[in-house]
């Protein structure tokens, strides 16, 4: 069911910035709110100005899937010293993966496109899952520019993929220029796999540096040539890939329900419902 809130919504103007969309959504959903980062540019950028906003005061989780670089230990460490703000580690079950990698191996997400998408819903979505139950809120770093998935993207909008949680966007507009325009006007943190030439970053395993020529994306599982970019935070697998899906997921996980039916408001909210 979608969550009700405690009073009517009223979502800042189409047009406001990024600072204003985060202090509306400190301000309206307070303890209830959370920044989600991967501690890429775009959340380092979120985390600074949520700092500045809040003083500090502000709740921020990642999720740690086990195959995180040694680079992002670090940041997570220098964010926790720069800004004095406690980020919760949010961990997969670790029954899920034991029964994922004793049947399908630790690289499973080398087979087939299927089952990259399982390893990542045992790491990544099914914690956040778990997380975003407890919330009424949540802000990532999701940019228009950052691929053709992407493009569609609201600043606010109800999560129908999460069962209704606003979700904000406050960089939805920004372009990458401007992103490391901020970084570097406020001396921000960043990680230091871009200065090798990453630009996306996310499990050591599945990322890879990129040339000036290819996709910001094109790093992320880049032996797959024909996939979504995507690892089901945001968009969910569909067709013939959804249903793939759902049977191996179903023989390590055998409480997780059919896509479908864990996202009922999926089909209704393809790019999340405006609040």
């Amino acid at each position: 069911m979608i969550k009700a809130l405690a009073r009517p919504v009223t979502p800042p103007p189409s047009d406001a910035a990024a600072e204003e969309l985060l202090a509306w959504g400190i301000s309206v959903f307070g303890s209830r709110l959370a920044i989600c980062t991967s501690f890429q540019a775009e959340g380092m950028v979120i985390i600074d100005m949520a700092a500045r906003l809040s003083g500090g005061h502000v709740s921020v989780f990642t999720i740690d899937t086990g195959r995180l670089s040694e680079e992002t230990q670090t940041l997570i460490g220098e964010v926790r010293e720069r800004y004095g703000i406690e980020i919760e580690v949010i961990f997969p079950d670790a029954t899920e993966v034991a029964g994922m990698v004793s049947r399908h191996g630790p690289n499973l997400f080398r087979d087939s496109v299927a089952k990259r998408r399982m390893c990542c819903e045992v790491r990544k979505v099914r914690p956040l899952q778990r997380k975003l139950a407890d919330l009424d809120a949540w802000v990532v770093g999701l940019r228009r520019g950052q691929s053709e998935t992407r493009r569609d993207i609201e600043k606010v909008s109800l999560d129908a993929k999460h069962e209704g949680v606003t979700k904000i966007c406050p960089l939805a507009e920004w372009t990458h220029e401007e992103v490391w325009d901020y970084i570097r006007r406020h001396n921000v943190p960043y990680h230091l796999l871009y200065d090798q030439g990453y630009t996306s970053i996310g499990c050591a395993p599945c990322t890879r540096a990129t040339t000036g020529s290819e996709d910001a994306r094109a790093g992320r599982w880049w032996w797959e040539t024909d996939a979504t970019k995507e690892c089901g935070l945001h968009l969910s697998p569909s067709g013939e890939l959804k249903r793939e899906f759902d049977v191996m997921l179903h023989e390590v996980v055998p409480q997780a329900a059919p896509l479908q039916s864990r996202y009922p408001f999926f089909s209704a909210f393809r790019r999340g419902g405006s609040i």
